[in-house]
């Protein structure tokens, strides 16, 4: 991945969300259309965090989040969501 010029201002996270499953469990292929949207990804840049708040999540890390968190953006063709750090349930 080249340099990523996306810089998060305050409480906000870029996260680079995981793929979406592609065959069940069973082996049947799940279409476009019927794929859930995935709710982890990894950290890729993070603010500075709010005056009182500093930021607890860090690049790098894989996080989980709620199905509908976040603002999806594209960037030189990748997918990411940039969210609010309280929008991010867990650090796995």
């Amino acid at each position: 991945m080249a340099k990523l010029n996306i810089k998060p201002l305050a409480d906000r996270v870029l996260v680079k969300p995981a793929e979406a499953e592609e065959k069940t469990s069973s082996g049947i292929i799940i279409p476009d259309t019927a794929k859930e949207k995935p709710m982890e990804g990894e950290v890729i840049a993070v603010g500075t965090g709010k005056k009182d708040e500093p930021m607890t999540v860090k690049k790098g890390d894989k996080v989980l989040y709620g199905k509908y968190s976040g603002t999806e953006i594209t960037y030189e063709g990748e997918k990411y969501l940039i969210m609010r750090e309280s929008d991010i349930y867990a650090v796995i």
